[in-house]
């Protein structure tokens, strides 16, 4: 904030608003098989209701997303099947390590996926889960199973790809 001659500070108080940093993003787990089994469509950013054990147990990194999927159940959003380890530190105020958490969205974000889940085939499925600043988001993708030709198309086009650049940079 810089004085002005008549002694009134310029500016918002508390600061500049460009000195403010946005939240760092620590990645926590990833479903990197997801994305080589499913095409998505959309995908979306939601945060997470969790108990303080869960919070815990999630700055050390040991989540697993490997069979996880998330609902639509009367205008809310429920992930399933990913698993948080205990605490050995909660003592008996532990977690449960596979219960259904549910995810914080809009309503009209709801209702969207809502109406993509409703195809034949289309699940929702988390992509990642990370810490946002110091609130964990999860990163839900609504998507169709690939199938097997599919995969492999894939795989030739990044094969392609990576022939491509390994050629631009020899010359």
């Amino acid at each position: 904030m810089n004085p002005r001659s008549d002694g009134r500070r310029t500016g918002a108080p508390g600061g500049d608003a460009a000195a403010k940093k946005p939240p760092s993003k620590t990645i926590l787990a990833t479903n990197r098989k997801a994305r080589h089994d499913y095409a998505f469509s959309y995908v979306v950013e939601a945060g997470l209701v969790l108990l303080g054990s869960e919070v815990k147990s999630l700055r050390t990194a040991a989540a697993s997303l490997q069979d996880g999927y998330a609902r639509v159940d009367d205008d809310e959003v429920w992930l399933y099947g990913v698993h948080v380890p205990p605490l050995p530190q909660a003592s008996y105020r532990n977690h449960e390590p596979r219960r259904k958490r549910k995810c914080l969205l809009h309503l009209r974000e709801i209702r969207k996926l809502a109406g993509l889940l409703e195809g034949e085939g289309t699940t929702m499925i988390p992509l990642s889960l990370y810490f946002l600043g110091s609130r964990v988001k999860v990163e839900l993708g609504v998507g169709r199973g690939k199938r097997q030709f599919d995969k492999r198309e894939d795989m030739k086009q990044r094969e392609a790809d990576r022939a491509t650049r390994r050629a631009v940079r020899r010359g």
